[in-house]
């Protein structure tokens, strides 16, 4: 089959951690960066790092280089022509890859590096010891291209309710989840730790992961010292790990460069289709907790666009921040959660760099399918609440189409989807019913305050939360899904 010379072709991943002992053998996440590219450049079979078009990278948290890539072309002494970063979202490596793949087709670029990493484990350990770090940043004025769609995530009466952060949203996901299922809580638990427990057995055998200790279900959802409850119905082992040093680095090229470049066939994985989409953004929105539309729509439109089935993939790696997500892509997606969902071990465990995690799940699959000539992958990147996706379908054999790579972005279909209204507390006041909650703990492990989405009679939602601990506590037992509730102008849940 003679190939298209502007074909997009992933030649070369690369994987790097590091676990300092202190402050002073500390890397800082661009010096992490640059060994996973140089570790790239050896998986392609080159002595060197070759000098890219474009330098991209991931949105990071641990330090504020001015222009990453610039920093990152410096450390390995290369030229910075062109830079990016993306904004803020887990969904944006494969974001990366389908608009990389789009502009090498298009022969706006030839080679890019696209890379991530964090060290939010020594950022961490510096605040905690008081110490200022010094590590490099950019020439001042000097600024990258933003790449990617910088969606606001929290509604303002999200904001008021304290709702701000994932570790609420997605046990809110949970529970919804268990009522559609009709499942007890206790039979839910069970369904997510023996999850994580199938997630964990994975990350122990990958040599790349953060934590590679397989652990039974049990020890995943029986709050101990060491594993307290931290939104219920989720203990520690159940919620994404970002206290890791860890980066990962991808090499993408046309055909003719990687032929130019002398890299081996068996090195070359190709991205065949992406799409990107969100979900309504605000999850105050959203038609229902316990499903994604957009992950239904963006998943298949990404496999009809390869020309394939969920039936024809072979390998799989699911977003998993939290067990919720998981289920919810599975969902949507037409995937058994006995069907092995992660080629790393996912965010608990293999370790999760805020945004960068898909670049570690897209790197191990790259090694997953060499091993497996033939056979095709299926990534579902997420960022936000559930809120942005990111999906791409890859082969080492090239696209069967005539045009390549196929890219969509089916967001005008989603935007017209169902849709709630949100009422603010003082429209609320009166009864209501819930329609999803968590119950967030203390670090001691105690029930402290509740948190609770709630369905008027008119069918808008409405946010409501309560720091009565003995509340807290009750709705820690049993199904508190679809029961009467009353909301008062402030916001503040009783039990109807």
């Amino acid at each position: 089959m003679t190939l298209d010379p502007r074909t997009p072709v992933l030649i070369g991943a690369g994987q790097f951690q590091h676990r300092a002992k202190g402050l002073d053998d500390a890397l800082d996440a661009s010096a992490l960066m640059a060994e996973a590219v140089k570790l790239a450049a050896t998986d392609a079979g080159l002595g060197t790092v070759p000098q890219p078009d474009s330098w991209r990278v991931v949105g990071l948290l641990s330090w504020r280089y001015g222009d990453p890539g610039w920093v990152l072309a410096d450390r390995l002494g290369l030229e910075a022509n062109d830079t990016a970063v993306t904004t803020m979202g887990g969904n944006s490596p494969q974001t990366l890859v389908n608009s990389t793949a789009l502009d090498i087709q298009r022969g706006d670029a030839d080679l890019v590096v696209i890379a991530g990493g964090e060290s939010w484990r020594t950022r961490m350990r510096a605040r905690a010891a008081g110490v200022e770090l010094h590590w490099p940043k950019s020439p001042e004025g000097r600024m990258p291209r933003l790449l990617g769609e910088d969606l606001e995530m929290n509604h303002p009466v999200e904001r008021e309710r304290g709702i701000t952060m994932p570790v609420q949203v997605y046990p809110m996901f949970e529970t919804a989840i268990r009522a559609a299922a009709g499942r007890t809580v206790d039979e839910q638990t069970t369904v997510a730790a023996e999850l994580w427990a199938r997630f964990s057995e994975v990350a122990a055998a990958n040599p790349n992961a953060w934590l590679r200790e397989a652990k039974t279900a049990d020890e995943i959802r029986t709050p101990t010292d060491r594993n307290r409850t931290i939104g219920f119905p989720y203990t520690k082992s159940m919620v994404s790990n970002n206290d890791v040093d860890m980066a990962a680095a991808l090499i993408m090229c046309s055909v003719e460069r990687a032929e130019a470049l002398g890299v081996p066939r068996d090195r070359w994985v190709f991205p065949h289709s992406g799409t990107d989409c969100h979900e309504h953004n605000y999850i105050s929105n959203r038609w229902s907790f316990a499903e994604t539309p957009a992950v239904r729509l963006g998943g298949e439109r990404a496999l009809a666009l390869a020309g394939v089935t969920i039936d024809d993939i072979d390998l799989v790696d699911l977003y998993s921040c939290f067990p919720s997500a998981v289920q919810l892509g599975a969902q949507s997606l037409g995937l058994s959660l006995d069907r092995q969902l992660t080629r790393t071990g996912g965010l608990c465990f293999a370790g999760g760099p805020w945004n960068n995690y898909v670049m570690h799940a897209i790197a191990t699959l790259m090694d997953d399918l060499r091993a497996q000539p033939g056979s095709k992958g299926l990534i579902w990147a997420n960022g936000g609440y559930a809120t942005k996706h990111a999906f791409g379908v890859y082969g080492t054999t090239p696209p069967e189409h005539a045009d390549g790579f196929r890219f969509e972005y089916p967001q005008a279909e989603i935007d017209a989807m169902p849709r709630r209204e949100l009422a603010d507390a003082a429209e609320a006041a009166g009864p209501a019913t819930i329609e999803a909650y968590t119950v967030m703990h203390s670090r001691t492990g105690q029930p402290e305050t509740a948190l609770a989405a709630c369905l008027l009679p008119d069918g808008r939602r409405a946010w409501a939360t309560s720091s009565d601990t003995d509340l807290a506590a009750a709705m820690c037992v049993g199904e508190w899904v679809g029961r009467a509730v009353v909301l008062a102008a402030d916001g503040t849940l009783t039990a109807g």
